[in-house]
């Protein structure tokens, strides 16, 4: 768990940082304000899916326990190498274009990897979080039921 509380610190820090680095560069570049630029939406990748989604598998670590699945560091590292290549192509990406640089299809590629990995480490924790859920199932059929799990809802309220 606290792997995934330091990642989300990191995340926030370097969305913030992004966001910025982009106001700050293209004013003094001379940028046109709200010109089209992929550095514009580097701090948002970096908080949403880093930062927000950090935060989320922190809960459902905490619920579900994921982390006991073998597939939880897979998961984890898969996702945070995709986003960290997505988030740093798209600022050398828009960089270049704010500098009036052409870009080279490499970028583009390595971008597109980035976005690869950030959906293999998705499709990581679904399985995960399937494992997880599987058997929890399995371990609730196996326990005795109790008095008060027989007991009506409203009965409890």
């Amino acid at each position: 768990m606290r792997r995934l509380f330091i990642a989300a610190c990191v995340y926030l820090a370097a969305g913030l940082a992004g966001g910025l680095f982009h106001r700050e560069f293209t004013k003094l570049t001379g940028f046109p304000e709200g010109g089209a630029t992929q550095l514009a939406v580097v701090h948002t990748h970096l908080l949403t899916l880093g930062f927000l989604a950090m935060l989320l598998f922190l809960v459902l670590e905490r619920v579900f326990a994921l982390s006991r699945s073998r597939l939880f560091g897979w998961f984890f590292w898969t996702y945070n190498a995709g986003l960290v290549l997505t988030a740093g192509m798209l600022a050398l990406h828009g960089s270049l274009t704010v500098l009036g640089l052409e870009s080279s299809k490499a970028i583009a590629g390595i971008a597109g990897t980035g976005h690869l990995l950030l959906g293999v480490g998705t499709a990581l924790l679904l399985v995960a979080l399937g494992k997880r859920l599987r058997a929890d199932r399995i371990a609730s059929a196996d326990a005795p039921l109790s008095a008060a799990s027989d007991a009506p809802l409203s009965a409890a309220r």
